[in-house]
């Protein structure tokens, strides 16, 4: 049999509720009672009974994440966010990987309200009705992340993704590129391709030598650059630039073009939007927007702690810097 909370306080000569107010940190204990207990369990090796613990205290410090795969370099970024800003607050997770299946999702949160998780933040491409529906009979503390969609109801932590997508349009204006396409990949009323696209759109606006030139990729993948590079190849005496809503899209356009001799930058410059990892490593290495996505992921699990702290929250909807990662896929102009 293990150790129990009743041997060390008989270890220590004090009360089973004095050894408990130590270990939940629920009322106060005079320094030299709490340093007694504390070294007593490190002697004997106790641990607490977490099944025990959360029925006494009404707290697991259990902290839900929902993602649709981990295998996306991205969503590892955030995770890796959540989780280790959590352990400073001695917050751990329970992770749930839906692999894109939305029906899968909602059999997720009636999980993690089972196991008494006390917040959730849910990584994934768009929200359905069945999850809202779980969010607000639920009432826990609440974040949505999303690189494609914003919902203006719940919590975010995102970059203004209008600001980023004008600034990558001057930057490329600056190195002299005047008729720069745009490849598209609208996912719905809330996606924030529309604030890309209204960035991109207002600095060509801007500049009285250029004018817009939209393409229209079927999807955000790889697959989907590949196809629509297609179409662009015919334009290439009109396009010096093209500027994709995603690093996905981007990488498909510089395959198909290294794919039929046509060379990136010194043909035609090639910028993303993401900053995933391939992006880096890929050659030529991509020009994009850097998010910040560890810093996504441990501000989202740090606004659910100050809420299940009762601390005051400044904002529903949180924005972080972005940069311009500046690499060899974009040539300036002589």
């Amino acid at each position: 049999m293990g150790v129990t909370i009743k041997d060390v306080a008989k270890e220590a000569g004090v009360s089973i509720s004095t050894v408990s107010r130590v270990i939940n940190n629920s009322k106060p204990v005079s320094p030299e009672i709490k340093r007694k207990v504390l070294q007593i369990i490190d002697e004997l090796g106790y641990r607490p009974n977490e099944v025990a613990r959360t029925l006494v205290t009404k707290k697991s410090y259990l902290i839900g994440v929902v993602v649709t795969d981990l295998g996306n370099s991205y969503i590892a970024d955030m995770v890796r966010g959540i989780e280790e800003v959590g352990k400073m607050y001695n917050y751990d997770i329970l992770l749930c990987s839906t692999y894109g299946e939305k029906e899968a999702e909602a059999k997720y949160f009636n999980l993690l309200d089972r196991k008494q998780v006390e917040g959730i933040i849910l990584i994934s491409n768009s929200l359905n009705d069945d999850i809202e529906e779980i969010i607000g009979r639920y009432k826990k503390p609440f974040v949505y992340l999303s690189r494609y969609s914003f919902e203006k109801k719940y919590p975010t932590v995102t970059i203004n993704n209008y600001q980023a997508a004008y600034e990558m349009t001057r930057y490329l204006q600056s190195l002299g590129h005047d008729n720069i396409a745009y490849v598209s990949s609208d996912m719905g009323p809330n996606s924030v391709e529309g604030c890309i696209h209204k960035g991109y759109k207002n600095a060509i606006k801007e500049n009285e030598n250029a004018e817009e030139k939209v393409y229209d990729a079927k999807g955000i993948d790889v697959e989907d650059g590949y196809e629509i590079a297609k179409d662009i190849a015919k334009d290439l005496e009109e396009v010096s630039a093209v500027f994709c809503s995603t690093d996905e899209l981007a990488l498909g356009v510089s395959n198909y073009l290294s794919d039929n001799n046509i060379k990136v930058p010194d043909e035609v410059s090639i910028a993303g939007f993401g900053d995933i990892n391939f992006s880096s490593v890929f050659r030529p290495r991509l020009t994009t927007i850097k998010e910040p996505y560890y810093d996504i992921g441990a501000v989202a699990i740090r606004r659910i702690i100050k809420e299940l702290k009762e601390e005051e929250i400044d904002k529903e909807h949180i924005t972080l810097p972005f940069q311009i990662q500046k690499r060899d896929s974009c040539l300036k102009l002589i």
